[in-house]
């Protein structure tokens, strides 16, 4: 309560330090700085007892014994797993999320849905300052759309960081909402990232050619986002987009022929792309921590 920190932070690096052999948690009593002259007993978390793994020391014997058959000797086999370990406990420190300034609203849709489902901090970085970014601090894990995977990765490589890419959504209910609208009616989508209009207007293109009139908008222009809720029968947006949409049809109710219908796009990014990425970045998944 006094630092400001979330519990689940503060419970994080205890596990941490209690898997790092700095304290020891006793059942009943609390959390202690353990005695660095006791032997170390180690635990095997339970989660990773359900995964089938029967014999743990099997495998790190196996690991070993692969390094010292390619040729290392026991002292570079420990420098080389101590470098791997560290290595991916500075990718999950944070998470940069980075797309071009232009389509920055892509990098906002998906901070908004990784911060409630990651441990860590999660930034918004125009992929223009991302260098000056990792300049001066190289922990975390960078990660943007697969649009713009190649640059990134080149940045990220360049500082000894890992960059992942995200999928998107299939939006499969939205896609079969629109192609059950009858010929000649008026759609509009409302998004915080132009990357995703231009995208949209594309597929929906390739769906219903010109039997649709379609009509795009971000939710900061009003005078677009105005002329479109006139025209429109339906309006699909995202989440960030929903309050100024729902603003906008109230302040201007009189000036509307009829109101469209609103359907909100519940989710940018698919479920596994957010399981992935916490592997990738070295955190339990929701399933596996319970």
């Amino acid at each position: 309560m006094q630092t400001g920190l979330h519990r689940n932070t503060i419970s994080k690096v205890y596990r941490q330090l209690e898997t790092d052999g700095v304290v020891e948690a006793m059942a009943g009593s609390g959390i202690y700085v353990r005695d660095q002259q006791k032997p170390r007993e180690i635990k095997t978390p339970p989660h990773i007892r359900n995964r089938g793994v029967t014999d743990l020391d099997r495998e790190v014997r196996k690991c070993v014994d692969g390094l010292l058959n390619a040729g290392c000797t026991l002292q570079q086999t420990r420098e080389l797993l101590t470098r791997e370990i560290d290595w991916r406990l500075r990718c999950g420190a944070r998470v940069l999320v980075s797309t071009p300034r232009e389509d920055i609203g892509a990098s906002m849709l998906i901070a908004e849905e990784l911060e409630p489902c990651l441990d860590v901090p999660v930034e918004v970085v125009p992929m223009e300052e991302l260098e000056s970014v990792l300049e001066n601090s190289s922990n975390g894990t960078v990660v943007t759309s697969r649009y713009f995977l190649q640059p990134v990765e080149e940045l990220a490589k360049k500082h000894s960081v890992r960059a992942v890419a995200v999928d998107l959504n299939d939006f499969r209910q939205e896609l079969a909402m629109l192609k059950e609208l009858r010929p000649g009616s008026c759609v509009g989508l409302v998004s915080i990232s132009p990357g995703i209009l231009r995208a949209a207007e594309v597929i929906l293109h390739s769906m219903r050619g010109n039997e649709l009139l379609l009509m795009t908008a971000t939710p900061d222009v009003g005078s677009r986002l105005l002329a479109l809720l006139r025209a429109s029968s339906h309006v699909l947006c995202d989440r960030p987009s929903l309050p100024l949409v729902e603003q906008s049809l109230r302040q201007n109710r009189s000036q509307l022929m009829r109101m469209p219908q609103v359907h909100c796009a519940e989710s940018y990014l698919s479920t596994d792309t957010i399981d992935l990425l916490r592997k990738e970045i070295g955190l339990q998944t929701p399933a596996a921590a319970s």
